[in-house]
């Protein structure tokens, strides 16, 4: 969640919500100081996630990516904003490609054994920045990145192609942003209904990739029927389903209101059967790209992640 109050912070805690995720470029670091706040006198019974590395200060040549210098300035940013001594999980929010990997993975290390970062993560990596960052930890004892926070839904599975095996392989957690697709998988949208006046998917639909007209309505159709047969929301459906996956170790929700954060909660406690996951694997798989759809003609040496 980038940003909580501490009513529905509580809210999140009664039902066993105990992760809380931001980053320094949420409005610029205003969502850190609002978590900070929400948290105080309750900060031994959550988990703090932030993140760095894109730009933070446009006036500031230093400001931007994975370098010692940068790295340990954002987390001691972090650290005041938050009004903490110590990050549970620090991802790096995308790939420095103008930085070694051994200088942020050494400044890493730096920063564990300081106290202030406990464990370490990635975010927007692709497979190779991550398998190459993972060797590297390997060969010079530094902390190996536990959280790979990524893009993964039901109208969005690119991640299974690659980096959901590497995760399985190398023992790497994912913890999914916009598990229902930049809103498409709410329930508000229906074939041939126009978007609610009033809603904010306006302005979020066309934040996101780009997904087929005819794919989201196969897919909603698909969480529709399965509606019918739980009882339970569309959202509660598309989160579900979610979480029974393969590497996901937990999904990043964001509430407007009560209202939603009550919906949202509501897709834990319970199970899709085989057959429903099986009907929405059938309605959201796509043809990947290649490799991987070669890959997927020889199931007996390449079966999908279980």
């Amino acid at each position: 969640m980038k940003s909580v109050g501490a009513a529905r912070r509580r809210r999140s805690n009664d039902a066993g919500v105990t992760m809380f995720d931001t980053a320094d470029v949420y409005s610029r670091g205003t969502s850190e100081s609002i978590l900070g706040e929400a948290i105080k006198g309750r900060r031994d019974k959550v988990i703090i996630s932030t993140k760095a590395t894109f730009r933070f200060d446009p006036d500031d040549p230093n400001g931007v990516g994975s370098s010692r210098f940068h790295l340990i300035e954002a987390v001691n940013a972090a650290l005041a904003r938050l009004q903490t001594d110590h990050i549970d999980l620090f991802q790096l929010h995308g790939f420095d490609a103008k930085t070694p990997v051994e200088e942020t993975l050494s400044t890493l290390d730096d920063l564990v054994r300081a106290g202030k970062i406990r464990y370490t993560g990635v975010s927007n990596f692709s497979g190779w920045h991550l398998q190459k960052s993972l060797d590297v930890a390997n060969r010079y004892g530094y902390p190996r990145y536990v959280a790979n926070q990524t893009y993964y839904s039901l109208i969005g599975r690119d991640y299974e192609w690659e980096l959901m095996p590497l995760g399985l392989d190398q023992g790497v957690g994912a913890v999914v942003w916009s598990p229902l697709g930049w809103g498409r998988l709410t329930g508000k949208i229906r074939r041939g209904q126009p978007l609610p006046e009033t809603s904010r998917l306006y302005k979020t639909v066309d934040m996101g990739p780009p997904v087929p007209d005819e794919y989201l309505y196969r897919v909603v159709d698909a969480l529709d029927a399965i509606a019918e047969e739980t009882g339970k929301t569309v959202t509660q459906i598309a989160l579900n389903w979610l979480l029974q996956r393969p590497t996901v170790s937990t999904v990043l929700i964001g509430a407007r209101n009560e209202e939603q954060l009550r919906q949202n909660l509501g897709a834990v406690g319970w199970n899709l059967t085989a057959e429903q996951v099986r009907k929405l694997d059938e309605a959201s798989t796509v043809r990947p790209a290649y490799p991987y759809w070669h890959q997927q003609g020889f199931p007996e040496r390449n079966p999908f992640p279980v």
